[in-house]
């Protein structure tokens, strides 16, 4: 129990620095500097998928989870937040490395992850037009109605605000990582390996489930039993894909739009199967 507490406070204090800064630029671009920098963030949403699928492929979850808080302050396009949710490599770097994993194997995956988030994030950008261009209009004061915190209402500037929320979703996000990882612990990862290795092709669906707990250990779990070979490459993409650390719990917390935040799991889980099931028909291993 003091590991599973000690993990859980860990993922938290990885998180709030990203979630801090990420606030902290927000309420800087809503109180200071008006309309012209809100057009610039407009402008650059285009190239929103290509920036955010390789600043995602950094080996932290601290991006996915500031990902979705820029987007429900409408900062960053649909696409950008797909193409950083695909993209995020979370803990499977440090992971691969310390387990000696080839060069060739790491670049690979890193490629594919990037790639796919940045292509799926064009072509959804490309297929939501309307809603794309809208992005950068509400910002950090859509999330203060929604949490009728009134930090928009007084003269504290812009840091009690931005510690506000970030201590707001970094305590909601430590109880529910709490929970996950005591499941884990209980559910113990043998019983996990036998599940995958006894279902074949549906390892890849499976994966894909596993990745969307919102939680850094998933990405770990799915990237050790690979290469443990337990997992085949289309699995372990499939998991790699939908796991974004801990950006949709924060996702669900900041932004209110219920349908829309499943659609986008949804979506997720849906991109992660695809590409690990074509990942397999092509051979890749």
């Amino acid at each position: 129990m003091k590991e599973i507490v000690l993990d859980s406070v860990a993922d938290g204090i990885r998180m709030a620095p990203f979630l801090f800064l990420t606030y902290l630029v927000m309420e800087w671009m809503e109180h200071k500097t008006g309309d012209v920098t809100k057009k610039a963030v407009e402008r650059a949403g285009r190239f929103g998928p290509l920036i955010g699928a390789v600043l995602g492929a950094f080996p932290q979850c601290g991006f996915s989870a500031a990902a979705g808080s820029l987007y429900a302050g409408r900062v960053i396009t649909l696409g950008t937040l797909f193409a950083i949710y695909l993209s995020t490599s979370d803990e499977m770097l440090p992971v691969m490395i310390s387990e000696a994993a080839g060069a060739g194997l790491v670049m690979k995956v890193l490629g594919c992850k990037i790639v796919i988030g940045m292509c799926m994030g064009f072509l959804i950008d490309m297929s939501v037009g309307r809603h794309a261009k809208e992005a950068g209009h509400n910002q950090i004061g859509e999330l203060c109605s929604h949490e009728h915190c009134h930090c928009g209402e007084n003269a504290r500037g812009i840091v009690w605000p931005a510690l506000y929320h970030t201590l707001q979703v970094s305590f909601f996000v430590l109880l529910i990582t709490f929970g996950l990882n005591l499941a884990v612990h209980l559910i113990g990862e043998p019983v996990l390996s036998g599940l995958f290795a006894q279902n074949g092709v549906l390892g890849v669906f499976l994966a894909g489930l596993i990745g969307l707990f919102p939680n850094c250990a998933s990405s770990v779990l799915i990237t050790q039993l690979y290469l443990e070979g337990v997992l085949d490459f289309g699995a372990m993409l499939s998991g790699l894909l939908t796991g974004s650390g801990i950006g949709l719990l924060v996702l669900y917390r900041v932004n209110h739009n219920w349908r829309e935040n499943v659609c986008i799991t949804a979506g997720l889980y849906m991109a992660g199967v695809v590409c690990g099931l074509l990942a397999n028909a092509a051979g890749m291993m």
